[in-house]
């Protein structure tokens, strides 16, 4: 549960946007998208490794440079 505190002198916006980077820091949003609709295990997987590859393309790309 994110909980943030408003101090006595804190406005309303400084404190929204103190809970909202709170809650993108959490993955709370991310885990709630991925959680949404159910995903097969093969499609799971299809993406556990499409993101396996970008990544290392990636990181092949940096080493060349």
């Amino acid at each position: 549960m994110t909980e943030v505190i408003i101090g006595e002198n804190e406005s309303l916006e400084s404190a929204l946007k103190r809970f909202n980077r709170k809650v993108q820091y959490d993955g709370i949003l991310s885990d709630f998208r991925r959680h949404e609709y159910y995903e097969k295990p093969s499609v799971k997987r299809k993406k556990k490794r499409a993101t396996k590859r970008r990544k290392s393309l990636r990181n092949s790309y940096r080493a060349l440079f």
